[in-house]
């Protein structure tokens, strides 16, 4: 019987109560009009596949072209053409970004070879304490979602040396809009999402918007019936021509039914591999999966003048879950079936986030030149509390098909209680500069300082860790001519971890490190932005399980290294003709004696995605993505290898435009219908959609 794995709640925030319409302001009388423009988005509007500016990757404002380090931008327009409406869709499309769908509820992400566990709401964020995102994380509260490779100690304070993803909202923008669209798709899929933005007084020194969706679906997966409720609201009031405040809160619930803790077996007992039907599952009719997160945010920019600025941000998160779930094990037989036992669970959680930021950015005078500093101070606390009620019935055998049927009863769930209840808290001072050394060099510097401690039990097990460390960042830029520049950086973050070695000490920190350099180039008058680069990234004393003493699991430290190269293009190849592109190739994966580690990462990746308008006829936009990715594999013991061969998914997208208000888009998805496997990131795994579709009608003002 395989240890109980306790669901996880989500380490991030997601949307909002609805506020009955939403808010754009006008700049006030007695502002400038550039005032409320800096603090609104205007990518959407450019309708572009490319972002002029960023701060995901050194606190400070700068372009992709002057950022050392590799970044790529999802933008609004990308989004809505190719019907993005999640974080899983979003990053399946992502240079560099491997999707672990290891269940229908919880999904983890590799880059560079090892975990993504950054998420951040406006450069604010702290990693996932269990390494995956519970439920459906929508994406229509989001104006773009940039994602920094590599370690980005200055933004994450902790984490790994993988990638953060910054997820940068929705603002009132300048002048009243609104938009409304249904969506019709494959499996009764229907979807139903507005966005409102206005001004709230007459002068428009107030102003707000608000986003709400609603979307419930059918499967190809059996039992499998998901539904969601996104909710945002957000109030910017210019409080005098140097200060804004802004207050918004978020809010989605997901209640899925027909839910599968767990995958499907991959191998037969004399070792042969599975092949199911695509929509088999190991859900019961009765399990269910629950999530609920609210996030309040309150933010205070205020302008110091002579080029300097003063942020605060306070952050307040709270996330249920609550859930009735079977878990199916073992090897089953290949003919007469048996083999597989039940494992039922009831498991609730209930999670408390508070972070506060301060940060204050100018420009100060050196050696004749102008140069630019950042530096602040964050705080945070999490506390988590969860329990898992197991269910009677615990190693019974499913003897036939019956562990894909649904029919296993729901049974009682007091056989055993256990459960967490830990507290973590961290402290970060930072300090960030970037030097103009010369009109064509520029330097990029700074120092990350962060103390973090837990204390508390999970299920039985001490969480207690401490650990403090600084960690540097150093990038230089220079520019070979006015498109075109060359670049290098290096980058640390480390993260404490609870994990025990065979004396009983926490294991020391899992330590991060990035080393990459390369050419960015910014062409067309900044309309397509192109990066090539080449990069080691290590991570060492990652606790892996070396054995047990009585009851207790003891942990070692091991290290891993990945080496590679990478191509990224995003914005206007040519008039009416947007892309976004990426090449990502892992030359090497190693851990310290140079076998190959985490074979369950593809060693190549290509995601492509674009559009064209036809020039004849300006209200018709056609479009495709591919993803393709190499052969994966995990090892199940015994000499067996599950394989996942390489594939490559199609899709199709056509939007017309109706008139200046209304436009009518079509979405195909998987056109080939290749048939392949979520993630091998466990031992378990299940099938991914066939082809299918959708329609959506879309109102604009």
């Amino acid at each position: 019987m395989p240890r109980h794995l306790p669901l996880r709640p989500m380490l991030l925030a997601l949307s909002m109560i609805y506020a009955g319409h939403g808010v754009a302001a006008d700049a006030p009388a007695d502002a400038p009009d550039t005032q409320l423009q800096t603090v609104t988005v205007t990518g959407a509007a450019e309708h572009t596949y490319t972002a002029r500016e960023t701060k995901s990757a050194g606190k400070l404002e700068l372009t992709l072209r002057e950022t050392p380090q590799s970044v790529s931008v999802v933008t609004r327009a990308l989004m809505d053409d190719f019907k993005l409406d999640n974080i899983n869709q979003v990053l399946a499309a992502t240079t560099g970004v491997t999707v672990e769908k290891v269940e229908t509820s919880r999904t983890y992400y590799t880059a560079r070879g090892f975990d993504v566990v950054n998420f951040q709401y406006d450069g604010i964020g702290l990693p996932q304490v269990f390494g995956n995102v519970q439920g459906d994380l929508d994406t229509a509260l989001y104006d773009r979602i940039d994602i920094v490779r590599g370690a980005n100690g200055l933004m994450a304070s902790t984490g790994n040396p993988s990638a953060t993803v910054n997820f940068i909202r929705k603002r009132p923008t300048a002048s009243t809009t609104a938009s409304a669209s249904v969506t019709l798709g494959s499996w009764s899929n229907r979807r139903v999402e507005g966005d409102v933005s206005t001004k709230l007084n007459e002068s428009g020194s107030v102003a707000g918007r608000a986003v709400l969706v609603q979307q419930e679906s059918d499967s190809y997966l059996d039992r499998y019936s998901p539904q969601k409720t996104v909710a945002y609201a957000v109030v910017e009031a210019q409080l005098g021509k140097d200060t804004l405040l802004s207050v918004g809160h978020t809010y989605e619930a997901n209640r899925n039914k027909g839910v599968m803790w767990g995958a499907l077996p991959l191998n037969y007992a004399d070792g042969s591999p599975t092949d199911y039907p695509i929509g088999t599952s190991t859900s019961a009719n009765w399990s269910r999966w629950d999530t609920t997160t609210n996030t309040s945010f309150v933010e205070l920019n205020h302008n110091l003048g002579q080029g300097w600025k003063v942020q605060g941000t306070l952050n307040y998160i709270t996330d249920k879950s609550d859930s009735d779930l079977l878990y199916v094990y073992g090897t089953p037989n290949k003919v007469g079936g048996g083999g597989l036992y039940s494992y039922p669970s009831q498991y609730a959680a209930d999670q408390k986030q508070t972070l506060a930021d301060i940060s204050v950015d100018g420009k100060f005078a050196l050696g004749g030149r102008r140069h630019d500093l950042s530096f602040g101070y964050n705080w945070s606390r999490s506390k988590l509390n969860d329990v898992s009620h197991y269910g009677q019935g615990i190693g019974t055998e499913m003897p036939g098909q019956t562990a894909f049927d649904g029919n296993y009863p729901k049974p009682s769930f007091d056989a055993a209680t256990d459960g967490s209840n830990y507290e973590d808290r961290r402290n970060t001072v930072f300090l960030a500069a970037r030097f103009n050394l010369a009109d064509d060099w520029k330097l990029l510097s700074g120092l990350n300082s962060t103390r973090a401690k837990s204390n508390g039990n999970s299920y039985g097990t001490s969480k207690y860790k401490s650990a403090s460390k600084t960690t540097p960042y150093v990038g230089v830029v220079y520019d070979i001519n006015r498109d075109l520049s060359a670049y290098a950086s290096y980058t640390e973050i480390f993260n404490p971890q609870s994990e025990i070695d065979a004396t009983g000490t926490p294991l020391d920190p899992i330590e991060g490190k990035t080393t990459e350099a390369g050419l960015k180039a910014a062409l067309f008058n900044n309309k397509l932005n192109a990066s090539a680069a080449i990069f080691k990234t290590r991570q060492d004393n990652t606790a892996e399980a070396a054995g047990m003493i009585g009851t207790k699991t003891y942990y070692r430290g091991v290290n891993a290294e990945s080496q590679g190269f990478e191509f990224d293009l995003s914005g206007e190849v040519a008039k009416g003709w947007q892309a976004s592109a990426g090449l990502t190739r892992l030359t090497s994966l190693k851990g310290d004696h140079g076998q190959a580690v985490r074979t369950f990462v593809p060693r190549t990746t290509l995601r492509v995605n674009t559009t064209y308008v036809l020039p004849g006829l300006p209200a018709l936009k056609v479009g495709s993505t591919f993803a393709w990715q190499s052969e994966t594999s995990v090892d199940q013991g015994g000499g067996i290898r599950s394989v996942q061969s390489s594939y490559g998914t199609l899709g199709l997208m056509a939007r017309y435009d109706i008139d200046k208000h209304l436009a009518l888009s079509v979405n195909l998805n998987n056109v080939n219908d290749k048939k392949h496997l979520t993630s091998l990131y466990w031992t378990q795994a299940y099938y991914a959609a066939p082809r299918n579709g959708s329609a959506t009608l879309t109102w604009s003002y």
